[in-house]
């Protein structure tokens, strides 16, 4: 489930970061897929806007793509890549208590 704070958070990460160098990973269906490098242009408040290098062309992505997994944003961080969000497998998972 998404919440409104991962949202937020999101918004806020994504807008410390225009300008910055990111590839952007997603899929184009049956069993094709894209990995091309951009920069951050413009964060609004349901989009933020990427131009893609190779081609100049810009391209708007909603935040739930990214907290959904269906796009992944990595950031060049001036050494290397790092996801913009955390792989599943390196996020806690919420502990049931017998207060909840």
């Amino acid at each position: 489930m998404i919440y409104q704070d991962d949202i937020t958070n999101l918004q806020s990460d994504i807008r410390e970061k225009i300008g910055q160098k990111i590839i952007v990973k997603g899929s184009l269906g049956r069993s094709r897929s894209f990995e091309k490098e951009a920069t951050i242009e413009k964060a609004y408040p349901s989009i933020f806007v990427v131009k893609y290098e190779e081609n100049k062309r810009s391209v708007s992505y909603q935040y739930k793509d990214v907290l959904t997994r269906t796009v992944e944003v990595d950031v060049f961080d001036g050494e290397s890549y790092n996801p913009l969000i955390p792989p599943m497998d390196k996020i806690p998972k919420k502990i049931k208590t017998s207060l909840d």
